[in-house]
């Protein structure tokens, strides 16, 4: 029987992230697998972690490209990217706090995908559309984390699925929008 290695790594994921201490034969179990089978495609902790990186980078890359960052106005493009990304906001709140990602070297694949999240806040900047006294670095810091507390809250039942999308927009744009007053 051939093993899905995505769908494993997106079962690790899941389980990982309600559970980082899960072992590699909680994770095997939860996948439905041997662990002499995940360890063929993982040789460890180690690795699996690099893999679920590579895929977090796809999925990220994937919803930035859909997206279309350019077209409209900002708002609109942040909106349609958060859409693009729930479905892997599970993964993404996992590889938000792996401290083993941020051991050692780090996939140059989170700097483009933090460079295409500064462009798109740096734009709604210049337009007008977002405060400027909040630097893109920090507004891109505080969507990951809003899509990771998202997904936390999702995957526990604390709210619905379908709020995702509104719960982040609202909650970032509601601080990051230039107040017309000012």
């Amino acid at each position: 029987m051939a093993v899905d290695r995505d769908q494993m790594l997106r079962t690790a994921a899941a389980l990982l992230t309600r559970k980082p201490t899960a072992t590699m034969d909680e994770v095997a179990r939860a996948a439905g697998i041997g662990r002499a089978t995940l360890h063929r495609h993982f040789a460890g902790r180690e690795a699996l972690i690099k893999a679920l990186e590579e895929l977090g980078i796809r999925e990220m890359e994937k919803a930035l490209d859909a997206a279309r960052l350019d077209e409209g106005p900002a708002g609109d493009a942040l909106r349609r990217l958060v859409g693009l990304v729930e479905p892997a906001a599970g993964l993404l709140a996992f590889l938000i706090t792996e401290n083993q990602l941020f051991e050692g070297d780090i996939d140059t694949g989170w700097d483009r995908i933090d460079g295409r999240f500064s462009a798109l806040f740096r734009r709604g900047q210049e337009q007008g559309e977002f405060r400027i006294d909040l630097s893109p670095a920090w507004l891109t810091e505080a969507l990951y984390g809003l899509i990771g507390a998202g997904a936390w809250a999702v995957q526990d039942g604390r709210v619905a699925a379908k709020d995702f999308q509104y719960m982040i927009i609202e909650l970032l744009l509601g601080g990051a929008r230039r107040s017309v007053n000012t």
